[in-house]
Parts: C-alpha cells; sequence; structure tokens
C-alpha cells in the first residue's frame, strides 16, 4: 500500500465526514439563530427553549436525510474496496 492511496482513502474518509455531517450542523445552526434572535426580541433567556427546537430539527434533518447518507456511506464503502483490491499482493 502506498502512501498516495493512504493519503487518497484518508481525504475521501474527511470529505466523506464533511458531506454527511454539514446539513445537520447547518440546521442546528440556522435553527440556534432563529431562537436566538427570538429570545433576544422577547427578552426570554431560557436555556431549554433553545434545545427543544434544535433537537426536534436535527432529529428530522437526519430522518429525511438518512437514504441519502446511506447510499453516501455505500458508495464509499464500494470505492474503497474497489481502491483495496487494486493494490498487489507482494
Amino acid at each position: 500500500m502506498t502512501q498516495d492511496l493512504v493519503m487518497e482513502i484518508m481525504r475521501e474518509t474527511i470529505m466523506l465526514a464533511f458531506k454527511l455531517a454539514l446539513p445537520v450542523l447547518i440546521v442546528a445552526m440556522l435553527v440556534g439563530l432563529i431562537i436566538s434572535i427570538l429570545q433576544a426580541a422577547t427578552q426570554i433567556h431560557e436555556q431549554t427553549i433553545s434545545f427543544a427546537p434544535k433537537a426536534v430539527c436535527v432529529g428530522l434533518t437526519l430522518f429525511f436525510l438518512a437514504p441519502w447518507m446511506t447510499n453516501e456511506c455505500i458508495d464509499f464503502f464500494n470505492w474503497l474496496m474497489d481502491k483495496l483490491a487494486e493494490i498487489p499482493i507482494a
């Protein structure tokens, strides 16, 4: 296994992690921002008000994106197996 192959696998792994995490993080950030603006406007500073909607939105995001995330993981696994099959046996 060459260093180039290892670096390619690591790069693709990190890109997959970013690709899978980004939609969930964006939803959490946007919901948190909206809740923060509403809390600042109403002067209600309760921590649980921020947590509950964020948890629900993140859960719904994961629920709706689960098929896409699964397909991305399957595609990565298939790509990884193809790469590992190309390694010459010494």
